[in-house]
């Protein structure tokens, strides 16, 4: 088992420096009450609209020069491939996005937008189409979580939760965060683990693609059919298996792995924007779902974190969620 380490955590923060936002810790008072209040950490601010250029960062720039000649490529839902085509840019490096027929358009505009190739693949074929065409083009691949040095770059999220917390003296006891293939919830795991142990950390995912869940507590990597998880809005989580070293890292340092409802996700989405001004897509938006209407799975403390791990949602979509009323939530908060 290799898990990374507080130098491989602290080592990608001081790469990603000057490339990434340190986003601060937001409190929600609508949502906060006598024995408990939420704080957001919005990753959807970051430049690419999400978290996940901070793993992409991290692995790129630690390929050699021969590599990064080769060119990259990954698969991805959009979040990984916007920020993989958006740092290859600044290297000058190519840079091929293989994404599911499914993906949001809003996501695959942005893939475009910074100048890479976009290849389609049904969900359950990308990661084998993937690796044809580097094997076939001589392309190194980006993992979008598989990956110690991605694992690591997330894991920054984690470190400045941490350093905040010290610096604001904030009591913060739980941190949720997003799980798909698991590599942010692995590096924050890692980070807050190793800098604050007493910190839970819960993940969070749709019931409709609960197999991290079921995976944390098989013990072992439990695999959903790809038609089975493409039932839900998040499609930012629709994986169908955890990653092995990121299930390596869950089983060590996760606390638990909770789900939301479809109805759960769409509410939050517009709590987020009506309450918070903030635009989360339903993936990034399942952390809030789980604060708001799982109060009861969650462990008991003060002082909640909801990473929102991005904000790339198509419009039309934001609208539709916009007209539709809020469910009411647990809990003695309220909208």
């Amino acid at each position: 088992m290799t898990l990374v380490t507080f130098n491989d955590i602290y080592a990608a923060s001081q790469r990603l420096e000057h490339v990434v936002s340190q986003t601060s810790l937001l409190k929600a008072p609508w949502a906060s009450c006598t024995h408990r209040s939420l704080l957001l950490k919005p990753e959807n601010l970051q430049i690419t609209g999400s978290f996940k250029i901070r793993g992409a960062y991290n692995r790129l720039s630690r390929l050699s020069e021969a590599e990064k000649a080769r060119g990259v490529i990954a698969r991805s839902s959009g979040n990984h491939g916007k920020a993989l085509a958006s740092v290859a840019r600044q290297e000058g490096v190519k840079v091929t996005i293989v994404m599911p027929v499914t993906a949001a358009k809003a996501k695959v505009d942005g893939v475009l937008e910074y100048g890479a190739e976009v290849k389609f693949a049904p969900l359950d074929e990308c990661a084998k189409v993937t690796e044809e065409l580097a094997e076939k083009h001589g392309f190194v691949v980006v993992p979008p979580f598989d990956d110690l040095d991605v694992i690591a770059g997330q894991g920054t999220v984690g470190l400045e939760i941490a350093e905040e917390a010290v610096a604001r003296g904030l009591d913060v006891d739980t941190v949720l965060v997003p799980v798909s293939g698991g590599g942010l919830i692995s590096g924050v795991a890692a980070a807050l683990k190793l800098t604050r142990p007493g910190v839970r950390v819960v993940g969070v995912e749709p019931e409709l693609a609960a197999d991290a869940q079921e995976s944390l507590r098989a013990g072992r990597r439990v695999t959903w059919p790809a038609q089975r998880v493409s039932r839900t809005l998040a499609d930012g989580l629709r994986m169908s298996t955890v990653g092995v070293h990121p299930f390596e890292h869950m089983q060590v340092l996760v606390d638990d792995i909770i789900t939301v409802t479809e109805e759960e996700i769409c509410s939050s989405v517009a709590i987020l924007a009506r309450r918070a001004g903030m635009i989360a897509e339903p993936s990034g938006a399942v952390t809030t779902a789980a604060y708001l209407y799982h109060e009861r799975d969650l462990p008991a403390g003060a002082a909640h974190v909801a990473v929102v791990s991005g904000g790339n949602i198509d419009a039309d979509l934001l609208e539709s969620l916009l007209n539709e009323p809020p469910l009411a939530y647990t809990g003695c908060c309220s909208y």
